[in-house]
């Protein structure tokens, strides 16, 4: 019998679960999936908690209860990684073997990476979002807060969904105009990159918005430590951004255990063959989601269709076949805009945002960077696909895992 193992039961290692299971041999394979945590998180809702748009039941629910029968399911801290000897160890000094291994440890936020920043303030008027303490403790704060200046802040890339920042910003400000106080609050988006986004063409029309809702937007701003007592974020050269609420996105790193066990680069990420999913270091360890340094977005629907292609190339790779190297670095997202609309963005590893449509070409029924509130209703309907179909391993009809150009405006 030989031994499959997933580390991780968040997004993509419950994904994983789901698709293989019902593709391997329970004759010929054991499955484990391996996991600290009781509880499984609908992570982009902790966007729409501190609004009150969301509540905690609505992101969160039992892990155990979405992995596949015929799974056997670990609840355990994991201490080690030896890839030489093929072992896991867990907290305690259990050891399991494995013939192949998947990490799916996902990434974390690392506040204390910045000087001030996880100090006597933290989640007192310094917050995150990215976290479900963290977006439950922004909504209190925000349900009772009474004005003043509010900094959207990215310390560094990458993160989790890079936009979800400009998303804060957006929703905060009609978050305040429908409760008659936003000539009270002073809303500031501030970035280390050069722009709102990533991309060209996105960075102009989210530029765009910015500039309609009132939020100024401090770009190249790399920050070195936050002056708690004097309310401050200053970068390294020395300039500075005043504060009353200080809404950060941390340094994201991955998991500990990859640093623990030597297997990644400085922030934590494992180097992952970009286009098969494949460990650079080892062919029995493939990688997922936000465990990889692949340069694709680190957001569900990027995990999503690398979960699709990875389980082709597991398959592969047991048969002793070539691995297809397929995976674009496809990513989807609903941008929410406030006021009941949001953008929608298809881009991959080499083409960047642009307009069409999706998923149908010159159908649609969704428009392709422009705002609209069917793109708003596609965002929040996500949530129940999600729980309901994606991170059980049923495949979202018309959705490619590659990205298809049929549809969208590209310049030859």
């Amino acid at each position: 019998m030989k031994r499959l193992l997933i580390l991780g039961a968040g997004t993509a290692g419950t994904m994983m679960a789901n698709h293989l299971r019902s593709k391997l041999k329970k004759t010929e394979w054991e499955m484990t999936i391996v996991d600290q945590y009781k509880t499984h998180y609908y992570q982009p809702g902790f966007l729409f908690i501190p609004f009150d748009i969301y509540t905690e039941r609505d992101v969160k629910k039992e892990g155990e209860k979405f992995i596949p029968k015929g799974v056997n399911y670990i609840l355990s801290k994991i201490d080690l990684i030896r890839p030489e000897e093929n072992k896991v160890l867990l907290e305690g000094g259990k050891e399991l073997a494995y013939d192949l291994l998947i990490i799916a440890t996902g990434s974390k936020i690392a506040p204390e990476e910045i000087e001030g920043m996880d100090g006597p303030m933290w989640q007192k008027n310094i917050f995150d979002f990215y976290t479900y303490e963290g977006a439950v403790a922004l909504r209190d704060y925000l349900r009772q807060w009474q004005g003043g200046k509010m900094v959207v802040h990215i310390t560094e890339m990458p993160i989790k969904c890079p936009v979800a920042p400009l998303e804060f910003a957006f929703l905060a400000d009609a978050y305040f105009v429908e409760k008659g106080m936003r000539d009270k609050v002073d809303i500031t988006f501030v970035t280390p990159l050069g722009g709102a986004f990533t991309k060209p063409k996105a960075t102009e029309k989210l530029h765009y918005l910015l500039e309609e809702k009132g939020i100024k937007e401090v770009p190249d701003f790399n920050i070195e430590r936050v002056d708690y007592e004097n309310n401050k974020i200053y970068d390294y050269a020395e300039e500075s951004v005043d504060y009353d609420l200080l809404v950060t996105t941390p340094t994201n790193m991955g998991d500990s255990l990859i640093e623990r066990s030597g297997l990644g680069d400085d922030l934590n990420f494992v180097p992952t063959h970009k286009n098969t999913l494949q460990s650079l270091d080892h062919e029995n360890i493939f990688v997922i989601g936000d465990a990889t340094n692949v340069p694709a977005s680190k957001a569900g629907s990027v995990a999503h269709f690398e979960a699709e292609i990875l389980t082709e190339n597991i398959l592969l790779y047991i048969e002793k076949k070539p691995l297809k190297e397929e995976f674009d670095g496809h990513a989807n997202c609903f941008i929410e805009t406030g006021h009941g609309k949001a953008l929608l963005i298809d881009f991959n590893y080499d083409q960047e945002p642009v307009e069409g449509t999706f998923p149908f070409a010159g159908i649609g029924p969704l428009n392709l960077l422009k705002e609209s509130r069917m793109n708003h209703w596609g965002k929040l309907a996500f949530r129940w696909i999600y729980w309901n179909m994606l991170i059980k391993g049923i495949a979202i009809p018309f959705v490619s895992p590659t990205m298809q150009k049929a549809g969208k405006k590209i310049e030859s």
